[in-house]
């Protein structure tokens, strides 16, 4: 899968399980230490996150880092 497409995927994978949670996006981007508008970009797949980044996410969500990432 090339990069783009995998930034989308775990875009929509970290949207999915914020809704599914009840939070919102600046909810999930304060308790993940980063900027509402950069996370809105990472949910919508238009930006490729750290490997920081991506376990803040997953942990703000409650979730494992492999389970994003897969």
């Amino acid at each position: 899968m090339d990069s783009k497409k995998s930034q989308i995927a775990f875009g929509k994978k970290i949207r999915s399980a914020r809704v599914e949670k009840g939070l919102t996006q600046t909810e999930v981007a304060e308790k993940a230490g980063i900027n509402t508008n950069y996370y809105a970009c990472i949910e919508r797949g238009e930006v490729n996150p750290s490997l920081e980044k991506i376990q803040a996410i997953a942990k703000a969500l409650g979730l494992k880092s492999f389970d994003v990432m897969s």
